[in-house]
């Protein structure tokens, strides 16, 4: 299939300069949501579920009011493909839920809401956080080998936007915190009249001493302001 191999290969390399120019997490998901439902064979909607702690799931970039509604089906619950996807398995595949034994509650629920077949990948793990891109059709056995690799591929992309936003978040949030440290030492300096070292030991034996963390203590003095001791 060079003609479809050739089309795949431009969509994804339009996809990447697209999401190398989105600001934000959501809208690259959103990107790559519409672009499996246009690429994935079978593909009738789309969705991200990201579980974030024990119990706790967000449901991102739905192509549909369907996907939300089958994702929050899943939250309730705790079980379905796509939880399976997100927290054990790579991929997982039902071709129809009204035969599938594996999730007794969700597959019922999800078939009365119209869902018959799905299949969902896992984008990432990290500690308690983890998700998985999920595609839905409403006829059995929608989902074939192609559909499943076009959509590993697809999946690939979204876990490098993904941890791609998570290491940006984490090097803005490290920025900010040592912002407010440096304003926090510089305020110390000038109520107390100190050398900017003692200043953060200041802070360093107040953060030991109430067990809270320097970036916490370095935001109540600022908010305190510079009139208060």
């Amino acid at each position: 299939m060079p003609d479809q191999d050739e089309r795949l290969s431009r969509i994804m390399a339009d996809l990447a300069r697209s999401m190398s120019d989105e600001t934000d997490l959501e809208s690259s998901l959103e990107r790559l949501t519409a672009a499996a439902v246009e690429l994935i064979p079978g593909a009738d909607t789309a969705g991200i579920l990201m579980v974030t702690g024990p119990s706790e799931f967000e449901s991102h970039a739905a192509t549909s009011e369907l996907t939300r509604r089958v994702d929050k089906i899943q939250a309730e619950l705790g079980e379905g493909p796509c939880v399976d996807a997100a927290l054990e398995a790579e991929m997982t595949h039902t071709a129809d839920l009204r035969s599938e034994p594996r999730w007794p509650r969700f597959s019922a629920a999800a078939v009365e809401a119209g869902v018959l077949s799905m299949l969902s990948f896992r984008l990432f793990t990290h500690g308690d956080e983890s998700g998985a891109l999920n595609l839905f059709a409403a006829e059995p056995g929608s989902f074939d080998a192609e559909s499943m690799h076009v959509g590993g591929v697809l999946a690939a992309h979204a876990a490098i936007a993904v941890l791609s936003s998570r290491k940006e978040l984490q090097f803005k949030s490290a920025l900010a915190s040592r912002d407010l440290i440096g304003q926090a030492k510089g305020m110390l300096m000038e109520r107390f009249a100190v050398r900017a070292e003692q200043a953060f030991q200041m802070i360093v034996r107040l953060s030991q001493e109430t067990n809270t963390p320097v970036s916490v203590i370095a935001a109540r003095i600022v908010e305190a302001g510079p009139g208060r001791n």
